[in-house]
């Protein structure tokens, strides 16, 4: 197995923003909602600090399969809200790098054990932080062997075209360097087509390569 490992930010990425009471999955709406500080009485603090923090995300996050499989490398941020009485809440990723690297770092951080809450005026008030989670595996290349006997299915996009990974092969040869996928992401085959359908599979995912 590749060895992998996870880097965590030292210091919690951006200024403190004071959350409204209303909850909004619209990124956009909640930053026009939100009064932003550069300062608090008190900022929240996960349990142990900083240190413990990062400790508590490198021991419970783990690596997706399919992103060690494929080599699957990058920076997840992440947005949450530290609620008046401590928890974790509102957890979202604000970008993708794929392959459930995104979905891996949001159930860490629901998971969370609850945080000292922020103070301001001698109260406490929701605070909402951002985070960078990098995911890090060493990066070679992959055989379509390993991929087929692997649990998983894959389709690929080439330029904008899908093929089942027997023609993907025959394009890229019987290895790729890990460096040249764009991203991986669940397919869904949402139409039936029959050329794309892989069985026996755990799930398939759709690799997309980047246009050299």
């Amino acid at each position: 197995m590749k060895p992998y490992y996870f880097t965590v930010a030292a210091m919690l990425m951006g200024h403190v923003v004071f959350a409204g009471n209303a909850t909004q999955t619209d990124t956009t709406k909640k930053a026009k909602h939100s009064a932003a500080y550069t300062s608090i009485e008190q900022v929240p603090e996960f349990p142990g600090g900083l240190a413990a923090f990062g400790n508590y995300i490198s021991k419970n996050l783990k690596y997706p399969e399919i992103a060690r499989l494929i080599g699957i490398n990058g920076k997840v941020v992440l947005s949450f809200i530290i609620e008046k009485n401590g928890e974790v809440s509102t957890v979202m990723p604000m970008n993708c790098i794929g392959a459930g690297c995104e979905a891996e770092a949001v159930k860490v951080l629901e998971q969370s054990p609850k945080w000292l809450p922020g103070i301001q005026n001698s109260k406490p008030v929701r605070v909402q932080y951002t985070v960078p989670i990098t995911f890090v595996i060493p990066q070679g290349r992959i055989s379509f062997k390993d991929l087929q006997n692997s649990d998983y299915g894959f389709i690929f996009d080439i330029k904008g075209k899908l093929y089942t990974a027997a023609e993907a092969q025959a394009i890229l040869g019987s290895n790729f360097p890990s460096t040249d996928i764009q991203i991986a992401e669940p397919y869904y085959n949402y139409d039936k087509n029959q050329q794309f359908t892989v069985a026996g599979k755990k799930e398939v995912y759709l690799i997309r390569m980047k246009d050299n």
